[in-house]
Parts: C-alpha cells; structure tokens; sequence
C-alpha cells in the first residue's frame, strides 16, 4: 500500500495501529500494509468499525495472502472478529490493485491475487 494510504489509516486509527511504533518482534505493523491499494477502503471502513465495536483491538499484521486479505489482531472481542471475517471475504471480491468490485476474483498465477478484469490483463502484459 502507497505512504499516502498507509499514513491516512495510521493517523486516523492511532489506536488501533499503535503497533506501528513498536519492534517487530512484538507488533508487524511497522511494515505497514502489506497489500495493494486497492483494498485500502476496504481495510478503512473495518478500522472506523473496529474503533467503534472493539476500541481495545490492536492491529498485529495486515496483509494478503493466497489471494485474500489477513487481518491479525490481539485483544479484539467476538463482534471485531465477526467484522474482520467479514472484510476478509469481501477481499475475495475487490480488486487489491484498484478496488473495483464488478469482476474482481481470484486469479491464478506466478501468485495468486484477486484481481478485476482490466488488472488481470495488465498483469499478463508485463
């Protein structure tokens, strides 16, 4: 995920994200998003949620893997783990790359993403 991107969700959800600061034998979060910009309103509106229903929930990672996003967290209650599942399967359904929602699934490849119709294609490109 893009510095701008990563800056607005650690400055709009220090609490969650407080993490950022720690070493990373304790906290991943210093590596920041580890995923395409295309989720990133995806991973806002989880966070806005998490800070609402689970304030004590504290981000340990966030990243993609087989395609999908993977929200790690510590100290979250059973309504933040619902929202975080929630998000999950959403990933499977937006585009990591620019976030379009119409086509986006998962792609096979040298990796596997999930990705639209147009992003695929310019994967194949380069």
């Amino acid at each position: 995920m893009n510095t701008e991107n990563t800056t607005k969700l650690f400055t709009d959800f220090p609490q969650l994200y407080a993490g950022k600061d720690m070493s990373i034998q304790a906290n991943l979060m210093p590596f920041g998003f580890e995923c395409g910009d295309g989720w990133f309103q995806l991973i806002y509106d989880l966070s806005k949620k998490l800070s609402e229903v689970a304030p004590e929930c504290l981000a340990l990672q966030v990243k993609e893997k087989f395609g999908g996003l993977r929200f790690y967290v510590g100290g979250c209650n059973e309504d933040g783990h619902k929202l975080i599942d929630m998000a999950e399967e959403q990933s499977y359904h937006t585009c990591e790359a620019c976030g379009d929602t119409s086509t986006a699934k998962e792609r096979d490849g040298s990796w596997i993403s999930t990705l639209c119709d147009v992003c695929n294609d310019k994967r194949k490109e380069n």
